[in-house]
């Protein structure tokens, strides 16, 4: 349960982000998020095609749920304003082991960078929209 001086301080931090800020953010966040989402119930669902990629990586079939359950459990902490860093950290980790798994297996350039360009779109959403963020990465001079 949350306390009233927790909510506020949520609140707080998002209303010292200007409107533009927050929207940018939003939107950046939000397509790398829905991405992931989807990545995560197709895990869960294992249709052939998701069965066959992973196996195809190295992967037993038997860990594609697990990696379903910890890619939705890890964007929906992204997405709540109070664990969206802890969610960001653990989606990191998630696409640092895509990263590693395609260059294992020697896939082309773009299967090797497009989970470090989803992780780059997550934390710059997550900048935009998150003071504390902010000041622990500020970007200009002060």
């Amino acid at each position: 349960m949350t306390t009233t001086a927790e909510t506020q301080s949520v609140r707080s931090t998002e209303s010292l982000v200007s409107k533009k800020r927050l929207w940018a953010g939003r939107i950046m966040s939000g397509l790398p998020t829905l991405f992931l989402l989807v990545d995560g119930s197709m895990k869960l669902y294992k249709p052939r095609a998701v069965v066959e990629a992973t196996v195809q990586m190295g992967y037993p079939e038997s860990a594609i749920v697990g990696l379903g359950v910890v890619l939705v459990l890890s964007t929906l902490l992204y997405l709540l304003p109070r664990t969206a860093i802890l969610g960001a950290i653990l989606l990191t980790g998630y696409l640092g082991g895509a990263v590693a798994s395609q260059v294992r297996v020697g896939a082309v350039a773009f299967n090797i960078i497009f989970p470090v360009l989803i992780g780059s779109l997550l934390w710059g959403g997550l900048w935009l929209r998150d003071r504390r963020l902010q000041g622990l990465i500020p970007l200009r001079a002060r």
